[in-house]
């Protein structure tokens, strides 16, 4: 019986030991979140005239860069002539005749 007293002491020795581990961990815990979260920011709040001055300049940069855009790309668009893209089809045909014999000797 004295044996097994010494090995309920010990237990309950390992019980608070654990015990305190966890509250350390916890707190741990506690201080990271905190750092997370931080302190909650006030929002600033706009005047109607302060919104509307900011949504005039935002459309006038739109208006600068749709516009400068457009006198850049009005060039006429490029078309093929019935020549070249009879060329490109055969070339692209030859490609996937090149595939299909490489899938057909791998399969059979």
């Amino acid at each position: 019986m004295a044996n097994l007293s010494g090995v309920v002491q010990q237990l309950k020795k390992e019980r608070d030991r654990a015990q305190e581990e966890v509250k350390g961990l916890k707190a741990a815990l506690a201080a990271l979140a905190g750092l997370k979260a931080g302190p909650a920011r006030k929002r600033r709040t706009l005047s109607a005239a302060a919104r509307r001055r900011i949504s005039l300049a935002q459309k006038a940069r739109w208006a600068r860069r749709t516009l400068g855009t457009e006198a850049a790309t009005a060039r006429p668009k490029r078309t093929l002539s019935a020549a070249a893209r009879r060329k490109i089809a055969a070339a692209q045909r030859l490609r996937w005749a090149k595939v299909k014999a490489k899938q057909q000797k791998k399969a059979g």
